[in-house]
């Protein structure tokens, strides 16, 4: 090849059909759902290697730490991170992606892909991404088609011009068009007549291309993301675009945008398996159900059932399911899923109802990630709150101190440098130390393994926005989560 592929991950979304374990404040691609790697991480991974540069990523602000860990932890680093002041769907994300990419390499070619997919076959993916680089070296937008394998009305689906051949060979053809997602009826015809194929929302081409398609489509975005991009601010290692011309953009996916419009349009088929994971029926197909359709994960047991899914995301916890047909159960140590495998794709009825009714389930995890490490609320009273704080290998907390509340820190594993009004102590395994209201305090990690302690907070008020920050290494301002 004469050039790299260089990839865009999008790492948006909230994930709520896939509630409880996925929520806006950790959605799936974050989440270990089929493997031992998140499906962020496997993406990364399965985007690297000969013929692909380092990936470009675009998220939000709570996220940014969160990307750098997971793609630490598979041996691999971001040759751009771009922050969303807020969510706008694709085009604008992939827009400003590609201004960016184009101002480091100019013409370069550029894989857009979801980061929450499952393709198992990470080698063929890549093969049929190889075979779409002469289209795409010739000035087309290439969208990659999967073959479909049952009536899904979830999906978009493409028009072919050609059937693919028998053995689906990754052979890059003209798309002939667009097929919102159909009713049932119509499903079934699509699949019967052999000419169409899922839309996978995975796109390779230029970014000379993707800009001048955006220029003659979509003016008013190319101008506002622009300005973007062009008052982008750099925060540590990450690229804040600007949120004042950000929030002049059009909340619309690339689909509508661009694709819908061009008229250089290519597709690729790929016979592999695919799954987007856009509800838990998707969990279930994809995690191998044994003889009986049976599928359990965590400490979970299932007698006499049948095409069900039992998921238990504590090991404290103890899922039974007994005579169950078809039914997903999904249990977290603070909330749990009950449904009916044919309602799957309802579940986002559940996050709006529980957001309704103002209760914090449905949008954020019992535990809390930071740069850091993370933390979870184990007990809480009227003027207490008891946390298992998890601090990595060299990371610290912010210099920091509160108005309304006193700590107790008592550290289970690991050791602790605790700062304490400028005085400094190690602090190991069944010791403890007590934080008066009002110190200037910090504790950080210097050892080699995780450091974990239990803090009982006592106060009048216990919220997380009591923080003073003096010093972060992370550059956090006042106020900020991330």
């Amino acid at each position: 090849m004469a050039q790299d592929i260089h990839p865009l991950l999008l790492c948006g979304g909230s994930g709520t059909r896939l509630w409880p374990l996925s929520r806006k404040s950790y959605p799936k691609q974050f989440t270990k759902l089929t493997g031992e790697e998140s499906l962020f991480q496997a993406s990364a991974r399965r985007l690297s290697g000969p013929g692909f540069a380092a990936p470009a990523i675009i998220t939000g602000s709570d996220f940014r730490f969160v990307v750098t860990e997971q793609l630490a932890a598979v041996e691999t680093a971001a040759a751009a991170t771009l922050i969303e002041p807020e969510g706008r769907n694709t085009a604008p994300a992939i827009l400003a992606t590609a201004l960016e990419l184009h101002a480091r390499a100019p013409g370069v070619l550029m894989l857009v892909a979801p980061s929450d997919h499952v393709i198992p076959d990470a080698q063929a993916f890549r093969d049929a991404v190889m075979a779409a680089v002469p289209a795409a070296e010739a000035g087309q937008i290439v969208t990659f088609g999967i073959r479909p394998d049952r009536a899904e009305t979830g999906y978009g689906w493409l028009a072919l011009s050609d059937a693919p051949g028998a053995d689906f060979a990754p052979v890059p053809q003209v798309l002939d068009g667009f097929v919102e997602k159909p009713d049932a009826a119509t499903a079934e015809s699509l699949l019967a007549g052999g000419m169409h194929l899922w839309n996978a929302g995975i796109f390779l081409f230029s970014t000379d291309t993707i800009l001048a398609a955006f220029e003659r489509h979509q003016p008013a975005m190319m101008a506002a993301v622009t300005r973007a991009v062009d008052e982008a601010e750099q925060d540590l290692h990450f690229l804040r675009l600007a949120p004042e011309p950000w929030a002049d953009c059009a909340d619309i996916s690339i689909d509508y945008a661009v694709m819908e419009k061009a008229a250089n349009l290519t597709v690729v088929p790929y016979g592999g398996a695919w799954s987007d994971l856009g509800g838990w029926d998707a969990v279930w197909r994809e995690s191998g159900p044994d003889a009986d359709g049976i599928v359990t994960s965590g400490p979970a047991t299932a007698i006499d059932c049948a095409g069900t899914l039992l998921r238990a995301e504590d090991e404290q916890q103890a899922l039974v399911g007994i005579g169950l047909e078809d039914i997903i159960a999904v249990a977290m140590p603070d909330a749990v899923l009950v449904a009916h495998r044919s309602r799957a794709q309802d579940v986002k009825q559940a996050v709006e109802a529980l957001k309704a009714r103002g209760m914090t389930q449905a949008e954020t995890l019992p535990r809390d990630y930071r740069p850091w490490g993370w933390f979870e609320s184990l007990a809480t009273g009227g003027r207490f709150q008891v946390k298992r704080i998890h601090v990595n290998p060299g990371a610290a907390l912010s210099l920091q101190s509160h108005h309304h509340r006193s700590e107790h820190w008592i550290v289970v594993a690991g050791t602790a440098r605790v700062t304490i009004d400028g005085r400094e102590q190690l602090v190991t395994e069944n010791e403890s130390v007590y934080i008066p209201l009002g110190a200037v305090h910090r504790m950080e990690n210097p050892g080699k393994v995780p450091m974990i302690l239990i803090e009982v907070q006592t106060g009048t008020y216990l919220g997380e926005d009591d923080i003073i920050r003096y010093e972060d290494v992370y550059a956090r301002g006042q106020g900020a989560k991330g």
